[in-house]
């Protein structure tokens, strides 16, 4: 199109406050926004959202002649100004503009401004287009199509009515019969809408033409201006499109509304699909009848208008197949509060979605919460989530109706979907059979919100859904049965609501006996009485001689029509002038529920917390809700939307609130003749006597729902009337500021999970004093027992967990304890880590004795965090073997050392250990041992051995005699039953870790039976013979056996004569080779048992004789364990398991070798030790860790199965985790399968690198350090396993995976510390209570206005913590620290304390670096604040230099020791050990020579020396197997003193010349090798051990004896 010759356009921005009325004329105020104006001017106005820019260049084309100017408006409602000339072109542009609206061309209303010129002529003009365009759709195309629709059906009709002539037999007749029946209905329906249409469209006309009487009835009663053309066009299109739609109840419209008009009472039935939700009340509100919709039982109302006439539309429904699929609900939700039937729900959508041909899926819940639940849960690629409940915004609820290509919608709804809302393509319900119901309960008078079953009804109407558009199917997650049980209806809404306006309006009518008023559905006789008191409270009613009369007040709410307590609200505000705040107030309050917005994930919703706090008031919610009004009235109008949606508000409740407002203007006006003034006197930023007028006027309305702050965040507050305990609504915006109100009154109790008050507001208390009637309620004796606080402080957060237990189990059961001992179940303990203080709160009266109780507990938790001791190995024995114990305790000390293998530990056996009082038990055993516990190990139960049911625990003394003291009164009665108190052969409380590498295990056993000489081979039955004859007089041993086919068992040969010292496998080798034929089992037949050694005598010699061969790499253990099992009575083998060091494979195969066959001390000579020949291990891993690595080790396993001689295998055990089983013949096999399985399932741990330090770990447990673990973990595919007690990190997957995942990790932890959190608390101390609230009104709910101050810091605000999180550098956070302390001052010119800020601790610094305090730790025994690193170099400073034991604290004057719980908390367990060994040192050091270390090399073990004067004992060493004497401190010389021993090491040839002495003769030196030779008798030749021939006469020496015999002859002359 050529665009050349237009007149050129002016584009102005979008004028929102330049909007035309809705009638198709200005006002004549009206300007265009220039300044040279044409005389006359045509607006478009776009009706719609969006416009196409194409139809404006079409209508500028087409008047391009005619206009002088126009502006095109990209935005807002107004698209298009033209700007005429002349009059008649503007006329004219008018009309044709109308008339292509009409015809469809454009969406566009025109409109032409007021002039001077005749608009008479315009309204002709248009009155008679429309007149035609009625006339044309009387007659139109439309009606044409549902025309020809009637001929079908009437074609259809003839066809039936032919067939039915004929002979048909009686099946066929009857199906054409009910197809006749179907079709002429059908052609009814179809006459009666066109014949509805076409009378709708003559009401129109006769409007037009102004010939339509009042008295004549009509389907539409016009009562709007003749020239509202926008009106006029909307009903028309509205007919037209009825007529397309189709519904059942259009063709029935005329006659409904006939009936209405002539009978009193009439019941209209409608099914689902017929339009009676939709339609109705548009057909009546378009006659002129003021309309009230609600659901009951038809038959049950019929009856009650003595048998009125009921109207039945059919509904427009496609078939609908029901399914009953009752779910077990045995999956949890993984949430506390969700309930399992929304699991379900989302379960059934998952199956239909995966099973189920394309179609909406429309899943029914009860919550907003559990929608948004589901929508998080639900995930799949191919389909879209969609959410539906009321508290969504227009645009959000509108994509329901969107459709989504290549992807099938998934809704989760609420029962909004039930009725009223048809969405296209829904085939598929999923009805949870729940909702979630209001009731108000009379007898406590809280309205309970809590989910229960649907009705039949319900069920149906959910069902109709899925047949609304084409058939479908609904999926009821309940059984038949259940649904047989259902109500048919829901109850009565006035057995659910408050009866206050209803009674009211009763007693209005003259009834005075209510209980016996004729109610349809009769409410509780309760309910009636709670609302007659209530009203007379309210002063609207009197009770005079039993009768109930009305008041003037009274009589004023009847003609208001409101809930008295709102009508109660508006007349008493209006007696102080506050007559616009009444009508606000009780607008607001109707529409609490709904006014702010918290939809959307977690994110949106503190979003929407932060928006909320800059309308909070101090006074309360309807404080709050009053302001929030007050703020968007005063918002443009073409703005209220924008700011509704910036500030988090419901747009469309805001408007409810102002059409309520309006209509009660207009009640009051009528009714009560009372002008409301449209101008506000209260000013939420200012405070007036305003306030005390609207806090007077709630009170006095809600006088019965009084609450007082009982001084308990936990309990909340007392509901006066019924005495119980409310906690104040989350949503509360009285939580927003730091102090509680000490009376409130409420609108309601909600009860949900919890029970809740909600729409409170602060009132004071002398106000009480006011009311007329007075108070039903004692204020003073409440007020008296209002609870106290008292703040403990100096307590150390090792102490205060160990006082709160696990999930506080010991902090809850002391409470329950004091309640019970006070009898005041108000009594509460409260907790706070951060701060290490206590709180407590009870009455004044009780709060001396709760102070005691507590500080005794706290005493006793004090001691026994002082006493605590680590129970430390000094090597590694066997699990039965004692080896030599140190206690190392507070201090870092070693407080006893057992070198005698004395048993400290004991284990108690309770038969009912859940009853046990723990401490009550301890401190019984403390009194009858008469010494100090340093160690508690309690078993959980889970996991244990039948015969380990009752085991408590696991206790250890600080001494043996104390121990042993303990165990010598057992059994002893405790509680009613007997406790058993046993000495205990296991440690706890050290290090644990026993090999570097893989551990392999083998089995070894020997017989404790001799065999009897009989031996029993079991074979096939048909092989019974030949083995006889293959056997029989086979030498074994040294002897030859006797062999028969055994009579007891067929499959049997019995074999005597063997030799009772041969065993199982020696003989079945001779055996297998003597015979072809399988043998499947051998035994010998044994008598009884031997008495064996001891099993820690057996286990001790096993080790001597494994030792030998095991490396001395490790100081604190010898690379071998062996446990030698206890046998059962019918035992014949003695069995161990003796556990290597993986590295040490090629040791242990050659050790084990050695073994087999030897028989050990103590033993006879035929128990001979045999080793298994199969080898074994195995290696475990949770289920998180298996997902991720399942790939690899499937590939993993099945490469090393492949493997000769080995099996690997891999099952699940019971607790869900996975287990590799490996199995081989020889050691090394199991070495070299097992090092890439554990490459894989091990993980790898993260080494620390000197920048990822014991404080950065600690990151980990906090929320910022899971989450950022959890985020690396789905970002690179590994499983990160965070160890709690040694604070290492292990990353599992592939080696890729699992270098890139420690990469991020390290980075990201070191980031997270590097931008860590300042935590600024803005409530408790002597803080304003106001402060988060000025902060927000300072600098933004976002905090922007902090980020624009500090460009390099991130500010985040928890309003449910009252905190502002700061992230940056120190030198910012400093900075936004003082920013937020001048806030302080301005408000209360009171600092900002420092114990408000978590992350700094005391401001006088460090004590060891005099600096201030940077990551501070604060000691448990003490609670002194220090750097953390200044306590880790003082502990390792100890480690370097022996002197410095004990750890003390090192503030002036302090000296308390450090416990070891700090140690704990302070160092690794590297550190931790080495610190262990340094402190052993130093004792050994500082004993004065009582101890002393193994001599052998780095050997950790100790031994005590002898007492002078006595005699040197041997000792053993445990880990070396050195045998050391006790007094000389050299190897053990039995039969020789320590002197003789000490001069034979110093001269070994001293005692060879002492025994020389007088033995010249006989003894001389050989001339070679100097060795002491003697000659006793015999010749002079004499064989040295150098290997010389000597003569003994002349001491010559020879090589050979022959060359000294010779020498013998030839010189000495012997004869020889």
């Amino acid at each position: 199109m050529n665009n050349s010759h237009r007149p050129p356009p002016r584009r102005t921005p979008p004028r929102r406050d330049v909007l035309p009325p809705n009638n198709g004329s200005f006002h004549h105020d009206w300007k265009p926004p220039y300044h040279h104006r044409p005389h006359f001017t045509v607006v478009l106005r776009c009706t719609t959202r969006t416009f196409p820019k194409s139809d404006l260049d079409d209508i500028v084309s087409r008047y391009k002649s005619k206009i002088e100017t126009y502006d095109i408006h990209s935005t807002g409602p107004l698209a298009l100004s033209l700007y005429f000339r002349q009059w008649i072109d503007a006329l004219e542009a008018t009309v044709s503009l109308w008339e292509e609206k009409l015809d469809g061309d454009h969406s566009l209303t025109p409109y032409l401004l007021p002039s001077k010129c005749d608009m008479e002529r315009l309204r002709d003009r248009l009155t008679t287009l429309f007149i035609e365009h009625v006339k044309q759709l009387i007659e139109g195309d439309l009606v044409q199509t549902w025309q020809k629709k009637l001929g079908l059906v009437v074609d259809e009709i003839g066809k039936v009515k032919t067939r039915l002539r004929h002979h048909n037999n009686i099946g066929v007749y009857e199906e054409l019969t009910r197809k006749k029946v179907g079709l002429e209905s059908e052609k009814r329906v179809i006459e009666k809408r066109i014949g509805e249409f076409k009378s709708a469209m003559e009401c129109v006309l006769s409007f037009l033409e102004g010939r339509l009487s009042v008295e004549d009835f009509k389907v539409i009663r016009l009562s709007i201006r003749f020239d509202d053309w926008v009106r006029i066009h909307c009903l028309i299109k509205r007919e037209c499109r009825r007529l397309e739609d189709g519904l059942p109840i259009y063709a029935f419209r005329e006659d409904i509304l006939r009936d209405i008009y002539n009978q009193q009472v009439m019941v209209l039935i409608g099914e689902t699909g017929s339009g009676k939700s939709t339609q109705l009340v548009q057909f009546l509100a378009d006659s002129g009848i003021t309309a009230v919709q609600f659901e009951a039982d038809a038959n049950q109302l019929a009856e009650y208008f003595f048998g009125c006439g009921t109207f039945h539309v059919e509904g427009r429904n496609f078939p609908v197949d029901i399914r009953y699929v009752p779910c077990a609900s045995e999956h949890a939700s993984n949430s506390a509060s969700i309930a399992s039937y929304a699991s379900d729900v989302v379960r059934m959508v998952a199956e239909i979605h995966r099973t189920e041909k394309d179609g909406t899926i429309l899943a029914f819940l009860t919550s907003q919460m559990e929608v948004e639940w589901a929508c998080e849960k639900f995930k799949s690629p191919s389909a879209f989530v969609l959410a539906l409940h009321g508290k969504l915004s227009y645009e959000d609820q509108h994509r329901i109706f969107l459709d989504y290509p290549s992807k099938r919608k998934v809704i989760f709804a609420t029962n909004v979907a039930e009725t009223s809302l048809t969405i296209p393509g829904v085939k598929y319900v999923v009805d949870s059979g729940m909702v979630k119901e209001s009731r108000f309960e009379p007898g406590s008078g809280m309205n309970v919100l809590k989910v229960c079953r649907i009705s039949q009804s319900s069920a149906n109407q959910r069902a109709g859904r899925a047949g609304r558009t084409e058939p479908g199917r609904c999926y009821r997650l309940y059984s038949e049965s259940d649904f047989e049980l259902m109500s048919p209806h829901q109850e009565p809404e006035i057995r659910r609501v408050h009866l206050g306006a209803a009674v009211l309006r009763i007693l209005a009518l003259g009834t005075t006996d209510l209980q016996s008023f004729d109610f349809i559905d009769a409410p509780n006789a309760m309910a009636i009485d709670m609302a007659i008191r209530n009203l007379i409270q309210l002063g609207a009613v009197l009770l005079k001689n039993d009768v109930l009369e009305l008041t003037k007040d009274g009589l004023k709410l009847v003609r208001l029509g409101i809930e008295p307590r709102l009508g109660k609200i508006i007349l008493e505000c209006s007696e102080h002038r506050l007559g616009k705040e009444g009508l606000v107030l009780a607008a607001v309050m109707a529409n609490a529920s709904s006014i702010f917005c918290r939809v959307g994930n977690e994110e949106d919703k503190l979003k929407s917390d932060c928006l909320k706090v800059q309308f909070c008031h101090r006074y309360g919610d309807l404080f709050t809700l009053l302001s929030v009004y007050k703020e968007w009235e005063g918002v443009p109008q073409e703005k209220k939307n924008t700011w509704c949606w910036d500030n988090s508000i419901n747009a469309k409740s805001m408007r409810r609130c102002q059409d309520t407002v309006f209509e009660l203007e207009t009640c009051l006006q009528h009714e009560l003749n009372l002008i409301i003034p449209s101008y506000w006197r209260w000013n939420p930023q200012v405070s007036s006597e305003q306030d005390r007028y609207l806090k007077n006027a709630i009170l006095s309305s809600f006088s019965e729902n009084v609450a007082m702050y009982s001084g308990y965040d936990q309990l909340g507050y007392q509901v006066a009337l019924t005495g119980k305990h409310v906690r104040l609504h989350p949503s509360c915006s009285l939580l927003i500021f730091g102090q509680r109100p000490s009376w409130v009154v409420f609108g309601d109790i909600l009860s949900i999970s919890n029970q809740y008050l909600v729409c409170v507001t602060a009132f004071d208390y002398e106000y009480l004093a006011t009311l007329n009637p007075p108070p039903l309620f004692d204020a003073p004796k409440m007020e008296s027992q209002k609870l106290q606080v008292r703040v403990l402080t100096g307590f150390g957060c090792i102490l205060l967990k160990k006082f709160c237990g696990k999930f506080n189990s010991n902090l809850h059961r002391f409470v329950s304890h004091i309640r019970t001992t006070c009898m005041d179940e108000r009594i509460g303990i409260e907790v706070n880590y951060d701060r290490n203080e206590i709180q407590l709160f009870a009455s004044s009266r009780d709060m001396n004795t709760v102070s005691s109780l507590l500080n005794e507990v706290l005493d006793y938790e004090r001691k026994w965090l002082q006493n605590e001791c680590m129970e430390k190995c000094l090597y590694h024995g066997g699990p039965g073997l004692s080896p030599s114990v140190a206690l190392f305790g507070a201090g870092a000390e070693i407080r006893h050392l057992e070198l005698e293998k004395r048993c400290l530990t004991v284990d108690v056996f309770h038969s009912d250990v859940n009853t046990v009082d723990d401490k009550e038990l301890l401190s019984f055993l403390e009194r009858n041992a008469s010494s100090s516990i340093c160690a508690v190990q309690k078993f959980n139960g889970i996991g244990q051995d039948s015969d380990e049911k009752e085991k408590w625990g696991r206790i250890t003394f600080i001494t043996p005699e104390a121990a042993a003291k303990a165990s010598e009164c057992s059994p002893v009665e405790f509680n009613g039953s007997w406790l058993k108190i046993i000495p205990s052969r296991s440690t706890f409380g050290g290090d644990h870790k026993m090999f570097s590498f893989a551990a392999v295990s083998a089995k070894v056993s020997w017989p404790r039976r001799l065999s009897k000489g009989l031996g029993i081979v079991k074979c096939n039955g048909f092989d019974v013979d030949r083995m006889v004859y293959n056997l029989f007089g086979l030498l074994i041993g040294e002897k030859f056996v006797h062999c028969a086919a055994s009579r007891k068992y067929p499959d049997s040969v019995e074999i005597s004569g063997l030799d009772s010292g041969l065993s199982e496998a020696e003989i079945s080798d001779v055996l297998r080779a003597a015979t072809d034929r399988k043998i499947l089992d051998f035994f010998l037949l044994r008598g009884e048992a031997v008495e064996n050694p001891p099993c820690s005598a057996c286990e001790e010699a096993l080790l001597r004789e494994l030792s030998p061969f095991m490396p001395k790499r490790n100081p604190h253990g010898n690379g071998v364990r062996v446990q030698v099992f206890p046998p059962e009575p019918k035992d014949s083998f003695m069995r161990a398991l003796i556990t290597f060091d993986g590295s040490l494979h090629l040791e242990a195969a050659k050790a084990l070798e050695q073994v087999e066959g030897k028989v050990l001390p103590g033993c006879l000579p035929w128990q001979k030790i045999r080793c298994q020949q199969l080898f074994q291990s195995s290696l475990s891993c949770p289920t998180p860790v298996y997902l991720v690595i399942k790939e690899q080790l499937d590939i993993l396993l099945a490469r090393l199965k492949r493997r000769k001689g080995a099996k690997c295998y891999l099952q699940k055990n019971e607790n869900g985790s996975y287990r590799v089983k490996i199995s081989a013949n020889a050691t090394k096999t199991v070495a070299e399968l097992r090092r890439p399985l554990e490459q894989l399932m091990r993980g790898k741990t993260i080494d620390h690198p000197p920048s990822l330090t014991l404080p950065i770990l600690h990151q980990l447990f906090s929320r910022d350090g899971i989450c950022l673990m959890k985020s690396v973990q789905r970002e690179t595919g590994t499983c990160i396993l965070f160890d709690r007690h040694t604070i290492t990190v292990r990353i599992f997957g592939s080696l890729k995976k699992v270098k890139l995942a420690e990469y991020r990790l390290v980075q990201s932890l070191l980031n997270l510390h590097e931008s860590k959190q300042l935590e600024i608390h803005l409530r408790g101390g002597s803080m304003p209570p106001d402060l988060m609230k000025e902060v927000v009104k300072k600098f933004g709910p976002d905090l922007h206005g902090l980020r624009e101050k500090f460009p390099g810091a991130e500010f985040t605000l928890n309003t449910h913590h009252h905190v502002i999180a700061i992230t940056g550098d120190k030198e910012i956070k400093q900075k936004a620290e003082d920013a937020i302390n001048e806030i302080v001052q301005m408000c209360s010119a009171v600092p900002l304390p420092s114990a408000q800020v978590v992350e700094n601790g005391s401001s006088d610094g460090c004590p060891i670096c005099l600096c201030e305090v940077e990551e501070g730790y604060r000691l448990e025994g003490c609670a002194h604040l220090f750097c953390r690193q200044c306590l880790v170099e003082q502990c390792e400073s100890a480690i370097r230099s022996q002197d410095s034991f004990p750890i003390r604290c090192a503030c002036e004057g302090c000296g308390t020791h450090v416990l070891l719980s700090d140690l704990r908390s302070l160092l690794s367990s590297d550190k931790l050990e080495e610190l262990f060994r340094a402190s052993l040192g130093a004792y050994v050091s500082s004993s004065a020579g009582n101890f002393r270390f193994c001599p052998s090399p780095d050997c950790p073990s100790v031994y005590q020396v002898a007492r002078p004067g006595t005699e040197g004992k041997p000792f053993v060493c445990g880990a070396c197997y050195v045998e050391t004497c006790t007094r000389c401190h050299m190897e053990y010389h039995p039969f020789v003193s320590c002197e003789k021993y000490r001069e034979f090491k110093e001269d070994p040839d001293s005692s060879l010349t002492e025994w020389c002495k007088g033995k010249e003769e006989h003894v001389k030196q050989c001339p070679v090798c100097g060795y002491t030779i003697e000659k006793i008798e015999g010749c002079n030749h004499i064989e040295c051990r150098c290997g010389k021939h000597i003569c003994w006469a002349c001491l010559e020496y020879f090589g050979t004896s022959d060359d000294c015999y010779v020498h013998l002859r030839s010189i000495h002359q012997a004869i020889i």
